[in-house]
């Protein structure tokens, strides 16, 4: 997949829901993990993460939402129910990602979600745990940004493969070919 992504929490509380959130992150390739106002004791990986995944990707840990320091071009994508957002399965992913979801038993902080560009919302009748809403939003990345054969609209899997990407020779921004390729 091209671009690259990062999944962090806001007040996190519970190093279970921290741990297993790392390892869905690890799992599905996230570029770094981050924490923000975590409680002290989640300054590190916890048992729960088996995969022992701050030996593959980094993991940052800020203060508040204002000593956030996201890379250049990165989109914050806040997790969070709210009247206007966007429900998870019409989202377009951004290239440069950092995904956000909000504590235990609470929401993101509104500081928070004034930084996002996107909010985005998991359709359920009721708020999922955290590290379950992470793996979620994660999977549909995936989904979304991988190079899978269309969905069938039958029930079983798809009736044709989808076709491998081919590049072309060089493109002039006027749409001409180059001369020679």
């Amino acid at each position: 997949m091209r671009g690259y992504f990062a999944v962090g929490a806001e007040g996190l509380s519970k190093r279970m829901n921290l741990g297993t959130l790392m390892r869905s992150a690890h799992a599905f390739g996230a570029n770094f993990f981050f924490t923000v106002d975590a409680a002290q004791n989640l300054r590190k990986a916890p048992a729960s993460d088996t995969s022992k995944s701050p030996g593959h990707l980094p993991l940052f840990n800020w203060d508040s939402v204002d000593t956030m320091d996201l890379p250049r071009g990165c989109q914050l994508v806040g997790i969070e129910l709210t009247e206007d957002s966007i429900d998870l399965p019409s989202f377009g992913h951004p290239l440069q990602a950092a995904y956000v979801l909000g504590p235990e038993r609470g929401s993101l902080s509104d500081e928070m979600l004034s930084r996002c560009d996107h909010v985005v919302k998991i359709p359920t009748k009721f708020c999922i745990n955290v590290a379950m809403a992470g793996a979620i939003v994660m999977y549909d990345r995936h989904r979304a940004l991988g190079r899978y054969a269309d969905r069938s609209t039958t029930a079983g899997g798809p009736k044709s493969e989808r076709p491998r990407h081919v590049s072309g020779g060089p493109v002039m921004r006027t749409g001409r070919k180059v001369p020679g390729t």
